[in-house]
């Protein structure tokens, strides 16, 4: 059945498309929903008026009429519906009406006759669609429809094909989902035929990629049932061109060579400082790398007391990567060089391809490193960072605290902020890697190789593009059970709208589509650079949450509220306090503090307080992650609340309970080591901010969920 429904549609596409067509005309949409059991209304095709008459009969109660023309793509611009015509004389007098109006809008226009259908009962209108995103590829898109459709822009996009729990999860997506649960007394809409709907495009789409875009718009959903009342299907003008991939195991054997070399040649290595390969090689002298540092220069012998190498193919033994330091118009025959001896990565610093316009020598780079399997990293990067192989291949300033976090920029004005952002806050990093302009290597592959990585427990990454969405949403699939990826997307525009011949492509802008897809993924998105920095450096320090009860105690009722508000605004869950706990908390608060939540402890209470409180909120099993508000006073000073705070949080962990807290510290500048005391200890704080410490909470119980430890 599956295959006799592929060949019906197929056979009708390859008739389109030897028209010279790409636009389906309204019956041989239906032909499409038939097959592929896509709801839609009973329908004919009327020749005449006498048709229309004779078709219209047939059906119980008033009818829509549409012109049907190849040429028309926008049948309500040319005045080409009508709708509710009931009687043969008003069928009759519609008919011609149609057929006025469509010649009046294209007298060129072929007119095959006016489509008959079955008027749908009231319903919520919403829109189901498909597009191709030039990132992702075939994209399945819900929301309002009928005539506000691009003026609310009220939608939801998925990765086709999705399965039924995807299709409904996009119901819950939209801002006005409240409205198909029913309000106001309306019934609400039956969610299993609305989602069938939208999982049968998607099937629809990537069964025929060749379907640019698909409009069921608009579906007139009801309590009964869910039906489209319009289809249009528009066909790609080309093919895209295929990029190379590679599996998941290659991946892998050629990011361990890069990621722990053992051997690193230098093409371009230089005595002359101020030189980038004099930077380089420092770097990797001076940074500790264990491995062998091969020099390779034609004018000299020795580099910084190592034996330098006319060309790399001198270069004695194996050689894991070759790192150029060269100019760009020596780099093709350098790298044919890295090719015959058999070197699999070239880390590529070199600027003056793609990004200055110069596509045709960086096309010739990846052609002579597809040609030899040499992966390629850049060009135009910073080089790259792997502390725990004390490896600082790069000519910008080292780096080598250790730790869990792997972070990665397109930018390499983005990769020394992220530098110095470590430095400051002293994040450990397990590396950090410039991806430029991406000739080859992108971040799929890192998050292939950070995905395994025992030493990174976080990988954050800043892009402005992806080559390849769909790999990328399957490597972040495979990645996020097993750690946070956290991503700042750069450039938050809608050039993706410009060119769309229905509902569906006009609305999915780039940003849209990103958004809504790396949430499909799992991944984090970071709304600023800073918020990238902070995720990634708090998810690791913060346990796992067990559930959504969030309690807030607070020594200031100012705090109490914008700390309640940015849970809210978070996402997050202020636990309902039953009666038992409250008067627990009370116990240890002043009469004229408060209980409830937040637990407002007040401003002049001594150490014990904050104390107790924490206590009770740790050992309680019901409550599931704490969030402190401390207010700076004599009474407790910020280091004596940062000390106790770190003790009573390690008491409970050594005992195996583990919950995340968070702290906001207000008052001198005394706070500021407060918090630097309690993040080394694992309790995230800030100074200054309300909104900061719930916001990294929140990205932890978004990653929770996303990786199923969270329902």
């Amino acid at each position: 059945m599956a295959e006799d429904r592929v060949q019906k549609v197929r056979g009708l596409l390859d008739a389109v498309r030897a028209e010279g067509r790409t636009a389906l005309t309204a019956p041989e949409g239906k032909v499409i929903a038939d097959a592929y059991g896509i709801a839609v209304p009973g329908e004919e095709l009327a020749k005449d008026a006498d048709e229309a008459v004779a078709f219209a009969a047939r059906f119980d109660g008033p009818v829509v009429m549409k012109i049907v023309s190849p040429d028309i793509l926008h049948k309500t611009d040319a005045g080409g519906v009508i709708v509710g015509v009931e009687g043969g004389e008003d069928v009759r007098a519609a008919f011609h009406k149609i057929i006025e109006n469509a010649r009046a809008y294209a007298p060129q226009a072929r007119i095959e006759g006016v489509q008959v259908q079955e008027l749908l009962p009231q319903g919520q209108e919403v829109i189901v669609g498909a597009v191709t995103d030039p990132t992702f590829g075939k994209v399945v898109a819900f929301g309002l429809g009928g005539v506000l459709v691009e003026v609310l822009k009220d939608v939801t996009f998925r990765l086709a094909p999705v399965d039924a729990d995807e299709a409904e999860s996009m119901l819950d997506s939209i801002r006005a989902a409240e409205i198909l649960r029913g309000v106001r007394g309306r019934q609400p809409v039956h969610r299993a035929a609305l989602a069938e709907q939208i999982r049968r495009v998607s099937e629809l789409v990537t069964d025929f990629p060749e379907i640019a875009e698909v409009d069921l718009n608009p579906v007139i959903a009801t309590a009964q049932s869910a039906v489209a009342a319009d289809i249009r299907v528009i066909l790609a003008e080309g093919t895209p061109k295929k990029r190379r991939t590679y599996g998941r195991e290659e991946i892998l054997v050629s990011m361990r060579r890069l990621m722990e070399p053992r051997s690193i040649a230098v093409i371009g290595a230089s005595n002359e400082a101020g030189k980038i390969g004099n930077s380089v090689m420092r770097n990797l002298i001076d940074g500790g790398f264990s491995g062998e540092i091969h020099p390779v220069n034609p004018k000299s012998d020795d580099i910084l007391g190592r034996k330098a190498y006319k060309t790399v193919t001198d270069v004695p033994g194996d050689v894991d990567v070759a790192v150029f330091a060269i100019p760009a118009k020596f780099v093709a025959s350098a790298l044919k060089e890295v090719g015959r001896k058999g070197i699999p990565n070239a880390v590529l610093i070199p600027s003056g391809f793609a990004e200055t316009g110069e596509h045709e020598m960086q096309d010739e780079i990846v052609s002579i490193a597809e040609e030899h399997g040499v992966r390629l990293l850049g060009p135009n990067i910073y080089g790259y960072y792997a502390t725990w192989q004390d490896l600082c291949a790069t000519f910008c300033t080292p780096y080598d605290v250790k730790g869990g976090v792997a972070l990665t920029s397109q930018s390499g004005g983005i990769g020394m902020a992220i530098l110095g952002f470590a430095r400051t806050t002293r994040t450990g990093v397990s590396a950090i890697v410039g991806l430029g302009n991406k000739s080859d290597i992108d971040e799929d592959d890192l998050l292939t190789w950070f995905g395994e990585d025992p030493h990174t427990e976080c990988i954050a990454m800043h892009l402005e593009d992806l080559k390849d969405g769909r790999a990328f949403f399957d490597a972040a699939r495979a990645t996020v059970p097993k750690k946070p990826v956290v991503v700042l997307k750069a450039g938050r525009t809608a050039a993706g709208a410009k060119a769309a011949g229905s509902h569906t492509g006009a609305l999915a802008g780039d940003d849209a589509v990103y958004d809504d897809i790396l949430r499909q993924a799992g991944v984090i998105r970071a709304p600023g650079l800073n918020d990238m920095l902070e995720y990634a450096r708090a998810l690791p320090v913060l346990p796992t949450p067990q559930g959504d009860n969030i309690v807030i105690i607070t020594g200031a009722g100012g705090s109490g509220v914008l700390l309640s508000d940015a849970v809210t605004d978070s996402g997050l869950s202020l636990m309902e306090i039953p009666d038992d706990l409250d008067a627990s908390f009370r116990e240890f608060i002043p009469p004229f503090g408060a209980a409830g939540n937040p637990v407002d402890i007040t401003g002049g209470e001594p150490p014990s307080t904050y104390e107790a409180t924490i206590r009770l909120g740790l050992e309680d099993p019901r409550i599931h992650a704490l969030v402190l508000g401390y207010w700076h006073t004599i009474v407790t000073p910020p280091m004596v609340f940062a000390e106790l705070t770190a003790r009573v949080v390690a008491e409970f962990r050594e005992r195996g309970i583990e919950k995340p807290v968070v702290a906001s510290l207000a008052g001198d500048t005394e706070v500021e080591e407060a918090c630097a005391y309690l993040y080394e200890r694992g309790v995230v704080a800030y100074p200054y901010t309300t909104e900061k410490p719930v916001q990294v909470l929140g990205a932890k119980y978004r990653w929770a969920r996303a990786a199923g430890l969270l329902t």
